[in-house]
Protein backbone atom coordinates (compact mmCIF):
# COMPACT_ATOMS: atom_id res chain seq x y z
CA UNK A 1 0.00 0.00 0.00
CA UNK A 2 1.47 3.37 -1.02
CA UNK A 3 1.88 6.12 1.56
CA UNK A 4 -0.74 8.27 -0.18
CA UNK A 5 -3.32 5.46 -0.19
CA UNK A 6 -2.52 4.68 3.45
CA UNK A 7 -2.98 8.30 4.46
CA UNK A 8 -6.28 8.53 2.56
CA UNK A 9 -7.48 5.34 4.23
CA UNK A 10 -6.72 6.73 7.69
CA UNK A 11 -8.38 10.03 6.79
CA UNK A 12 -11.52 8.28 5.52
CA UNK A 13 -11.75 6.07 8.58
CA UNK A 14 -11.81 9.01 10.98
CA UNK A 15 -14.30 11.12 9.04
CA UNK A 16 -17.88 11.24 10.37
CA UNK A 17 -20.06 9.69 7.69
CA UNK A 18 -23.58 9.82 6.27
CA UNK A 19 -25.09 7.00 4.21
CA UNK A 20 -28.36 7.35 2.30
CA UNK A 21 -28.62 4.23 0.09
CA UNK A 22 -28.39 1.18 2.35
CA UNK A 23 -30.73 -1.82 2.27
CA UNK A 24 -31.32 -3.54 5.60
CA UNK A 25 -31.75 -7.00 4.10
CA UNK A 26 -28.62 -6.62 1.97
CA UNK A 27 -26.55 -5.61 4.99
CA UNK A 28 -26.91 -8.86 6.94
CA UNK A 29 -23.37 -10.21 7.15
CA UNK A 30 -22.50 -13.93 7.37
CA UNK A 31 -21.79 -13.75 11.09
CA UNK A 32 -25.24 -12.28 11.68
CA UNK A 33 -26.91 -14.96 9.57
CA UNK A 34 -25.14 -17.60 11.65
CA UNK A 35 -26.20 -15.84 14.84
CA UNK A 36 -29.81 -15.83 13.66
CA UNK A 37 -29.69 -19.54 12.91
CA UNK A 38 -28.17 -20.36 16.31
CA UNK A 39 -30.73 -18.22 18.14
CA UNK A 40 -33.57 -20.15 16.51
CA UNK A 41 -31.89 -23.52 16.91
CA UNK A 42 -32.39 -24.11 13.20
CA UNK A 43 -30.33 -26.07 10.72
CA UNK A 44 -27.48 -23.89 9.50
CA UNK A 45 -27.21 -25.71 6.17
CA UNK A 46 -29.26 -23.17 4.21
CA UNK A 47 -27.33 -20.27 5.72
CA UNK A 48 -23.96 -21.86 5.04
CA UNK A 49 -24.98 -22.68 1.48
CA UNK A 50 -25.98 -19.06 0.84
CA UNK A 51 -22.73 -17.77 2.35
CA UNK A 52 -20.64 -20.25 0.36
CA UNK A 53 -22.27 -19.25 -2.91
CA UNK A 54 -21.57 -15.55 -2.31
CA UNK A 55 -17.98 -16.17 -1.21
CA UNK A 56 -17.19 -18.57 -4.06
CA UNK A 57 -18.43 -16.07 -6.64
CA UNK A 58 -16.35 -13.28 -5.15
CA UNK A 59 -19.61 -11.38 -4.57
CA UNK A 60 -20.26 -11.33 -8.32
CA UNK A 61 -23.58 -12.17 -9.93
CA UNK A 62 -24.26 -13.38 -13.45
CA UNK A 63 -26.50 -10.40 -14.10
CA UNK A 64 -28.94 -8.13 -12.29
CA UNK A 65 -31.68 -10.76 -12.22
CA UNK A 66 -29.29 -13.22 -10.59
CA UNK A 67 -28.67 -10.61 -7.90
CA UNK A 68 -32.43 -10.13 -7.41
CA UNK A 69 -32.80 -13.87 -6.81
CA UNK A 70 -29.93 -13.82 -4.30
CA UNK A 71 -31.50 -10.85 -2.51
CA UNK A 72 -34.80 -12.74 -2.27
CA UNK A 73 -32.99 -15.76 -0.85
CA UNK A 74 -31.32 -13.57 1.78
CA UNK A 75 -34.63 -11.94 2.66
CA UNK A 76 -36.23 -15.35 3.15
CA UNK A 77 -33.67 -16.07 5.87
CA UNK A 78 -35.29 -13.28 7.90
CA UNK A 79 -38.39 -15.00 9.21
CA UNK A 80 -39.55 -13.28 12.40
CA UNK A 81 -39.70 -9.83 14.00
CA UNK A 82 -36.82 -10.93 16.23
CA UNK A 83 -34.74 -11.71 13.12
CA UNK A 84 -35.30 -8.21 11.76
CA UNK A 85 -34.54 -6.68 15.15
CA UNK A 86 -31.21 -8.50 15.38
CA UNK A 87 -30.33 -7.60 11.78
CA UNK A 88 -31.03 -3.94 12.59
CA UNK A 89 -28.96 -3.99 15.78
CA UNK A 90 -25.95 -5.61 14.09
CA UNK A 91 -26.15 -3.17 11.17
CA UNK A 92 -26.09 -0.14 13.44
CA UNK A 93 -23.19 -1.58 15.42
CA UNK A 94 -21.32 -2.06 12.14
CA UNK A 95 -22.09 1.51 11.10
CA UNK A 96 -20.70 2.74 14.40
CA UNK A 97 -17.43 0.94 13.63
CA UNK A 98 -17.28 2.98 10.40
CA UNK A 99 -17.94 6.27 12.21
CA UNK A 100 -21.34 6.72 10.52
CA UNK A 101 -23.32 9.44 12.27
CA UNK A 102 -26.54 9.33 10.27
CA UNK A 103 -28.13 6.81 7.93
CA UNK A 104 -31.35 6.31 6.03
CA UNK A 105 -31.95 2.58 5.90
CA UNK A 106 -34.13 1.16 3.15
CA UNK A 107 -36.58 -1.38 4.53
CA UNK A 108 -37.95 -3.78 1.91
CA UNK A 109 -41.57 -3.40 2.95
CA UNK A 110 -42.64 -4.80 -0.41
CA UNK A 111 -40.62 -7.97 0.18
CA UNK A 112 -42.21 -8.46 3.61
CA UNK A 113 -45.65 -8.21 1.99
CA UNK A 114 -44.52 -10.64 -0.71
CA UNK A 115 -43.46 -13.07 2.02
CA UNK A 116 -46.92 -12.67 3.58
CA UNK A 117 -45.40 -11.75 6.93
CA UNK A 118 -46.77 -9.19 9.37
CA UNK A 119 -45.22 -5.96 8.17
CA UNK A 120 -46.43 -4.08 11.25
CA UNK A 121 -44.91 -6.54 13.72
CA UNK A 122 -41.65 -6.79 11.80
CA UNK A 123 -41.13 -3.07 11.35
CA UNK A 124 -42.09 -2.24 14.92
CA UNK A 125 -39.42 -4.71 16.08
CA UNK A 126 -36.82 -3.24 13.73
CA UNK A 127 -37.68 0.32 14.76
CA UNK A 128 -37.44 -0.55 18.45
CA UNK A 129 -34.05 -2.17 17.87
CA UNK A 130 -32.90 0.90 15.96
CA UNK A 131 -33.96 3.21 18.79
CA UNK A 132 -32.04 1.13 21.34
CA UNK A 133 -28.94 0.88 19.16
CA UNK A 134 -29.10 4.57 18.26
CA UNK A 135 -29.00 5.52 21.96
CA UNK A 136 -26.13 3.11 22.61
CA UNK A 137 -24.06 3.66 19.46
CA UNK A 138 -24.77 7.26 18.54
CA UNK A 139 -25.88 6.41 14.99
CA UNK A 140 -29.07 8.23 14.03
CA UNK A 141 -31.41 6.13 11.88
CA UNK A 142 -34.32 7.03 9.66
CA UNK A 143 -36.19 4.66 7.34
CA UNK A 144 -37.21 4.50 3.68
CA UNK A 145 -39.96 2.02 2.76
CA UNK A 146 -39.27 0.33 -0.55
CA UNK A 147 -41.89 -1.11 -2.93
CA UNK A 148 -41.22 -3.80 -5.54
CA UNK A 149 -41.79 -1.90 -8.75
CA UNK A 150 -42.59 -4.90 -10.96
CA UNK A 151 -45.53 -5.69 -8.64
CA UNK A 152 -47.27 -2.53 -9.82
CA UNK A 153 -49.06 0.49 -8.41
CA UNK A 154 -51.51 -1.24 -6.07
CA UNK A 155 -48.64 -2.99 -4.32
CA UNK A 156 -46.84 0.35 -3.98
CA UNK A 157 -49.99 1.90 -2.49
CA UNK A 158 -49.99 -0.78 0.20
CA UNK A 159 -46.37 0.04 1.01
CA UNK A 160 -47.25 3.73 1.14
CA UNK A 161 -50.08 3.09 3.60
CA UNK A 162 -47.66 1.42 6.00
CA UNK A 163 -45.01 4.12 5.46
CA UNK A 164 -47.49 6.86 6.35
CA UNK A 165 -48.67 4.90 9.38
CA UNK A 166 -45.15 4.51 10.72
CA UNK A 167 -43.91 8.07 10.24
CA UNK A 168 -43.85 8.45 14.06
CA UNK A 169 -41.33 5.58 14.16
CA UNK A 170 -38.90 7.35 11.84
CA UNK A 171 -40.11 6.57 8.32
CA UNK A 172 -39.17 9.57 6.19
CA UNK A 173 -39.64 8.40 2.59
CA UNK A 174 -40.81 5.80 0.12
CA UNK A 175 -39.01 4.48 -2.95
CA UNK A 176 -39.24 1.87 -5.68
CA UNK A 177 -36.68 -0.85 -6.29
CA UNK A 178 -36.54 -4.22 -7.98
CA UNK A 179 -36.69 -4.86 -11.72
CA UNK A 180 -36.56 -1.47 -13.42
CA UNK A 181 -37.45 -2.93 -16.81
CA UNK A 182 -40.71 -4.46 -15.59
CA UNK A 183 -41.82 -1.56 -13.39
CA UNK A 184 -41.60 1.73 -15.27
CA UNK A 185 -41.90 4.99 -13.36
CA UNK A 186 -45.02 5.88 -15.33
CA UNK A 187 -46.95 3.38 -13.18
CA UNK A 188 -46.45 5.35 -9.98
CA UNK A 189 -47.19 9.12 -10.26
CA UNK A 190 -50.35 8.84 -8.16
CA UNK A 191 -48.53 6.89 -5.46
CA UNK A 192 -45.74 9.47 -5.27
CA UNK A 193 -48.23 12.32 -5.18
CA UNK A 194 -50.03 10.62 -2.31
CA UNK A 195 -46.72 10.11 -0.53
CA UNK A 196 -45.98 13.83 -0.64
CA UNK A 197 -49.50 14.57 0.58
CA UNK A 198 -48.78 12.27 3.53
CA UNK A 199 -45.65 14.23 4.40
CA UNK A 200 -43.16 11.71 3.06
CA UNK A 201 -40.09 12.30 0.90
CA UNK A 202 -39.50 10.27 -2.26
CA UNK A 203 -36.63 8.40 -3.89
CA UNK A 204 -36.34 6.02 -6.84
CA UNK A 205 -33.83 3.55 -8.21
CA UNK A 206 -33.42 4.68 -11.82
CA UNK A 207 -30.91 4.39 -14.65
CA UNK A 208 -29.32 1.36 -13.02
CA UNK A 209 -30.25 -1.19 -15.66
CA UNK A 210 -32.38 0.94 -18.00
CA UNK A 211 -31.64 3.89 -20.31
CA UNK A 212 -31.60 7.50 -19.15
CA UNK A 213 -35.29 7.91 -19.93
CA UNK A 214 -35.95 5.99 -16.72
CA UNK A 215 -34.20 8.74 -14.77
CA UNK A 216 -36.10 11.48 -16.59
CA UNK A 217 -39.40 9.80 -15.75
CA UNK A 218 -38.43 9.36 -12.10
CA UNK A 219 -37.65 13.07 -11.84
CA UNK A 220 -40.36 14.54 -14.05
CA UNK A 221 -43.26 12.10 -13.54
CA UNK A 222 -42.62 11.06 -9.96
CA UNK A 223 -40.84 14.08 -8.55
CA UNK A 224 -38.20 11.84 -6.99
CA UNK A 225 -35.97 13.90 -4.72
CA UNK A 226 -33.00 11.56 -5.04
CA UNK A 227 -31.97 9.01 -7.66
CA UNK A 228 -30.49 5.66 -6.74
CA UNK A 229 -27.56 4.70 -9.02
CA UNK A 230 -28.39 6.91 -12.04
CA UNK A 231 -25.67 5.35 -14.21
CA UNK A 232 -27.46 5.97 -17.50
CA UNK A 233 -27.41 9.74 -17.02
CA UNK A 234 -23.82 9.71 -18.27
CA UNK A 235 -25.11 8.65 -21.69
CA UNK A 236 -27.61 11.50 -22.03
CA UNK A 237 -26.42 15.12 -21.70
CA UNK A 238 -30.00 16.36 -21.34
CA UNK A 239 -30.69 14.06 -18.41
CA UNK A 240 -27.37 15.06 -16.88
CA UNK A 241 -28.43 18.70 -17.20
CA UNK A 242 -31.82 17.87 -15.67
CA UNK A 243 -30.19 16.37 -12.58
CA UNK A 244 -27.81 19.30 -12.29
CA UNK A 245 -30.37 22.05 -12.80
CA UNK A 246 -32.88 20.54 -10.40
CA UNK A 247 -30.11 19.65 -7.93
CA UNK A 248 -31.30 16.05 -7.66
CA UNK A 249 -28.66 14.06 -5.76
CA UNK A 250 -27.38 10.81 -7.25
CA UNK A 251 -26.72 7.93 -4.87
CA UNK A 252 -23.58 6.32 -6.33
CA UNK A 253 -22.90 2.67 -5.38
CA UNK A 254 -19.63 1.58 -7.01
CA UNK A 255 -19.23 -2.05 -5.90
CA UNK A 256 -22.91 -2.73 -6.40
CA UNK A 257 -22.82 -1.88 -10.09
CA UNK A 258 -19.81 -4.13 -10.67
CA UNK A 259 -21.14 -7.02 -8.58
CA UNK A 260 -24.48 -7.06 -10.40
CA UNK A 261 -22.73 -7.08 -13.79
CA UNK A 262 -23.97 -3.66 -14.87
CA UNK A 263 -20.34 -2.49 -15.12
CA UNK A 264 -17.22 -4.56 -15.79
CA UNK A 265 -15.09 -2.61 -13.33
CA UNK A 266 -15.17 0.29 -10.91
CA UNK A 267 -13.14 2.34 -13.38
CA UNK A 268 -16.06 2.21 -15.83
CA UNK A 269 -18.33 4.06 -13.42
CA UNK A 270 -19.13 7.63 -14.56
CA UNK A 271 -18.38 9.09 -11.13
CA UNK A 272 -15.70 11.38 -12.54
CA UNK A 273 -18.10 12.55 -15.25
CA UNK A 274 -20.82 13.22 -12.69
CA UNK A 275 -18.43 15.32 -10.62
CA UNK A 276 -17.09 17.21 -13.65
CA UNK A 277 -20.65 17.99 -14.77
CA UNK A 278 -21.54 19.44 -11.37
CA UNK A 279 -23.98 16.77 -10.21
CA UNK A 280 -24.64 16.35 -6.50
CA UNK A 281 -23.06 12.97 -5.77
CA UNK A 282 -23.20 10.84 -2.65
CA UNK A 283 -21.31 7.58 -2.00
CA UNK A 284 -23.13 4.53 -0.64
CA UNK A 285 -22.71 0.79 -0.08
CA UNK A 286 -26.21 -0.35 -1.20
CA UNK A 287 -26.24 -4.04 -0.12
CA UNK A 288 -22.81 -4.23 1.52
CA UNK A 289 -22.99 -7.81 2.80
CA UNK A 290 -23.95 -9.02 -0.67
CA UNK A 291 -21.16 -7.10 -2.36
CA UNK A 292 -18.37 -7.61 0.18
CA UNK A 293 -18.05 -3.93 0.92
CA UNK A 294 -18.88 -1.12 3.37
CA UNK A 295 -19.32 2.64 3.22
CA UNK A 296 -15.71 3.10 4.30
CA UNK A 297 -14.56 0.80 1.51
CA UNK A 298 -16.71 2.58 -1.07
CA UNK A 299 -15.10 5.90 -0.19
CA UNK A 300 -11.69 4.27 -0.48
CA UNK A 301 -12.59 2.88 -3.91
CA UNK A 302 -13.75 6.31 -5.03
CA UNK A 303 -10.48 7.88 -3.89
CA UNK A 304 -8.28 5.16 -5.39
CA UNK A 305 -9.98 4.85 -8.77
CA UNK A 306 -10.84 8.48 -9.47
CA UNK A 307 -7.89 10.27 -7.83
CA UNK A 308 -10.05 12.09 -5.33
CA UNK A 309 -8.33 14.31 -2.80
CA UNK A 310 -9.37 14.96 0.76
CA UNK A 311 -11.42 18.02 -0.11
CA UNK A 312 -13.44 16.02 -2.62
CA UNK A 313 -14.05 13.21 -0.13
CA UNK A 314 -15.28 15.72 2.43
CA UNK A 315 -17.53 17.23 -0.22
CA UNK A 316 -19.06 13.84 -1.02
CA UNK A 317 -19.94 13.28 2.62
CA UNK A 318 -21.22 16.83 3.01
CA UNK A 319 -23.38 16.23 -0.07
CA UNK A 320 -24.93 13.25 1.69
CA UNK A 321 -25.64 15.32 4.79
CA UNK A 322 -27.30 18.04 2.71
CA UNK A 323 -29.31 15.46 0.74
CA UNK A 324 -30.61 13.76 3.88
CA UNK A 325 -34.31 13.89 4.66
CA UNK A 326 -33.75 16.00 7.76
CA UNK A 327 -34.61 19.53 8.87
CA UNK A 328 -32.14 22.09 7.53
CA UNK A 329 -30.58 22.83 10.92
CA UNK A 330 -29.80 19.15 11.44
CA UNK A 331 -28.25 18.86 7.98
CA UNK A 332 -26.00 21.82 8.68
CA UNK A 333 -24.96 20.35 12.01
CA UNK A 334 -23.85 17.17 10.22
CA UNK A 335 -21.94 19.16 7.61
CA UNK A 336 -20.20 21.15 10.35
CA UNK A 337 -19.22 17.94 12.16
CA UNK A 338 -17.74 16.46 8.98
CA UNK A 339 -15.81 19.62 8.11
CA UNK A 340 -14.51 20.05 11.65
CA UNK A 341 -13.20 16.48 11.75
CA UNK A 342 -11.57 16.94 8.33
CA UNK A 343 -9.76 20.05 9.52
CA UNK A 344 -8.52 18.40 12.72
Amino acid sequence: MSEVVSQNKSFIERLPKVELHLHLEGSVRPETLRELARAKGSDTGTVESWIAQRTKSGFRYRDFQDFIEAFKAAALLLETPADYALATTRLIEWLKEQNVRYTEVTFAAGVVLWKQQSLAAIFEAAAAAAAEAEARCGVRVRWIFDAIRQFGAEHARQVLEFAARFRPLGVVAIGIGGDERRGAAELFPDVYRAARDAGLHTTAHAGETCPAQSIRQAVELLGAERIGHGLAAARDPEVMALLRERAVPVEVCLSSNVSTGVLASVQEHPLDRFLAEGLTVTINSDDPAMFGTSLTRELELAAENFSLGRAQLVRLLANAARAAFLPEAEKQALVAEIELAAAG
